[in-house]
């Protein structure tokens, strides 16, 4: 019943908004599997027509209007950490609070060297006053862009619909969830987060993510659960303590598949 209420809302509140320009978002790079099913039919979508981006994959390449312009989406990341989350619509509450969270970390994740990028299922004409609406609410001064995906073709590419709306094709267009996908600087998808419609966003979890990946890279070392910039890291099972000693000095062995250290 909550999800169908947070749905229904989310509707009234996108068919109220501005017209939607013509623009489709189009991919633009091959990726190894069979075209991606229009919109139209994703009723008739099948496993091999579904795009699979497992973590480790490129994430795929497309074309879309902007907040900031036009953009090729492989050279927007341009060598860059880079966070890409959708939104179901402007102009509605959750979405409003934590695209207003983000921009106020712009400097955390600017450290970090991570650009971040939006999505909401509305075209440029609503995106514009929406900024402003959340600028003011939260006290801040959004900077990145927001992707204009009213046709749900950049949604669909990168698996970002409700289920709930591939089993009922007749009940009007799909519903854009809430992603987060954490794209490395090699165009490939390292962690994604989905969350339902009514369900809003952790910053602070996103941000740690991101320095748990940045340091595993940097430091070969993994992270255990709830860790924080500072603590003790995991030598990875792969790494003999003999070696682990060498590299990082004093190693802490609670068992031997289990030991920690510090960097």
């Amino acid at each position: 019943m909550a999800a169908t209420f947070v749905r229904s809302a989310f509707r009234a509140a996108t068919a109220t908004a501005a017209p939607r320009t013509p623009f489709v978002a189009r991919q633009t790079a091959p990726i190894a599997r069979r075209a991606v099913a229009p919109i139209s039919r994703r009723s008739l979508a099948t496993a091999a027509e579904q795009p699979r981006l497992r973590l480790g994959s490129e994430a795929p390449n497309f074309q879309a209007k902007t907040t900031h312009g036009d953009i090729d989406f492989h050279n927007f990341l341009s060598n860059k950490w880079t966070i890409l989350f959708s939104h179901p619509a402007d102009f509605t509450p959750v979405c409003t609070t934590e695209l207003g969270a983000f921009a106020k970390m712009r400097e955390e994740f600017d450290r970090r060297n991570v650009q971040m990028i939006g999505l909401s299922a509305n075209d440029l004409g609503s995106h514009g006053k929406w900024i402003d609406d959340i600028n003011e609410i939260s006290q801040t001064n959004l900077q990145f862009p927001i992707i204009a995906d009213a046709d749900r073709n950049v949604a669909w590419l990168y698996d970002m619909i409700n289920q709930e709306d591939l089993d009922n094709v007749g009940k009007g267009i799909a519903f854009t969830i809430r992603s987060v996908f954490i794209i490395d600087p090699s165009k490939k998808i390292r962690l994604t987060m989905m969350y339902p419609a009514s369900t809003g966003r952790n910053t602070a979890e996103v941000l740690r993510v991101i320095d748990s990946l940045q340091t595993g890279d940097q430091k070969g070392v993994t992270t255990p659960i709830d860790w924080q910039v500072g603590e003790d890291v995991i030598v990875p099972p792969s790494v003999s303590t003999a070696d682990a000693q060498k590299k990082f000095g004093d190693v802490r062995e609670v068992k031997p598949y289990l030991r920690y250290t510090k960097i």
